[in-house]
């Protein structure tokens, strides 16, 4: 329903409105136990993403796809347009780094919608349970073609979009989680997130989240804003501190959105806070959020946006190449 805090452990209970059961998959328990599947003839994942390596529902599709090979249950995917489909960009996952924020060795943004990620981490062996085998494929022609799901065997079967290609600028009718409220922020979202693991807010508390960043220790002449409690942010970063920043709204045209990760803003607020050696929070999360710990290196060396960029370079060009081989619709244009 939207209401939890990012982050917050979330346990099993009946939904009020429907008086569906729900099993949770967010806290100590990420994949669907043999239990909880007896009984289901076929597991249906059907969740808007946004593309970004980060933002956790791909991790989840994992888990529910390696549920669904060891318990030889059918999974359908509803297919669904990537807000940010449109581009790959950002550092690469690197050896030691995965965690439920990075599973796959993948760009921040990897211009792929949930259905071909799906294929591309089943068919490259990337999947507990499928390495060395062929498991069975099926994207449907139309949402109303007739299937025969097999009895007690796996299998990845897929309702495509229709008028979809990575070349669209699909506007999301729903927000997909309390703190992505709008197109703007999901635009932001691969650029900002990157604050989770710093000192500086990025309006976690505020109406606009995702949308600005600032800390207290900035100079007092900029936007300002307070992180206060609410649906969402129970207890966001500087709760209750006037931050003092930037406001990024202005800095999207929704007809024009970005096409690669900025940078800039990250340098920005480095440059900003006075305590170099403690921009980095202590648990070293941003680089679980970087995939690596080279951004943080690179960042407190003072190396600028260009030479940052140009060391993805090599990984971005290799998973290129990979992920082509799996697009259900047409590409953008390199």
């Amino acid at each position: 329903r939207g209401t939890a805090d990012a982050g917050e452990t979330v346990g099993n209970l009946t939904d009020t409105k429907t008086g569906i059961p729900v099993i949770s998959l967010y806290g100590n328990k990420l994949k669907p136990a043999p239990a909880d599947l007896a009984g289901i003839d076929i597991l249906v994942f059907d969740i808007q993403d946004v593309g970004v390596r980060f933002y956790t529902y791909i991790s989840s599709l994992q888990y529910f796809i390696e549920a669904a090979i060891e318990n030889n249950k059918p999974l359908l995917i509803l297919d669904r347009p990537n807000p940010n489909g449109f581009y790959v960009d950002g550092p690469t996952l690197a050896q030691g780094f995965k965690s439920f924020v990075g599973m796959q060795s993948v760009p921040v943004v990897y211009g792929m919608t949930i259905a071909e990620y799906a294929i591309m981490i089943l068919r490259e062996g990337l999947i507990q349970g499928s390495v060395g085998k062929d498991p069975k494929v099926e994207i449907m022609k139309s949402s109303a073609q007739p299937v025969a799901f097999p009895d007690g065997r796996f299998g990845l079967y897929i309702v495509p979009c229709s008028n979809y290609t990575h070349k669209s600028r699909y506007q999301l009718p729903v927000p997909p989680s309390p703190n992505l409220p709008n197109m703007r922020s999901v635009y932001l979202y691969p650029s900002l997130c990157f604050f989770e693991g710093t000192q500086i807010s990025l309006g976690r508390g505020t109406e606009q989240p995702f949308e600005v960043f600032g800390h207290p220790f900035f100079p007092r002449n900029l936007f300002h804003f307070t992180p206060l409690a609410g649906p969402g942010a129970k207890s966001p970063p500087l709760l209750g501190e006037i931050c003092y920043g930037y406001n990024l709204r202005d800095s999207i045209d929704l007809s024009q959105p970005p096409t690669r990760i900025q940078l800039k803003w990250l340098l920005l607020a480095f440059s900003q806070y006075p305590n170099k050696d403690h921009f980095f929070l202590p648990s070293r999360f941003f680089d679980k959020l970087a995939g690596t710990d080279l951004l943080a290196r690179q960042v407190l060396q003072g190396m600028d946006e260009t030479a940052i960029r140009q060391s993805w370079n090599a990984d971005l060009t290799k998973f290129k190449l990979v992920r082509k081989k799996y697009l259900i619709y047409p590409d953008f244009d390199y």
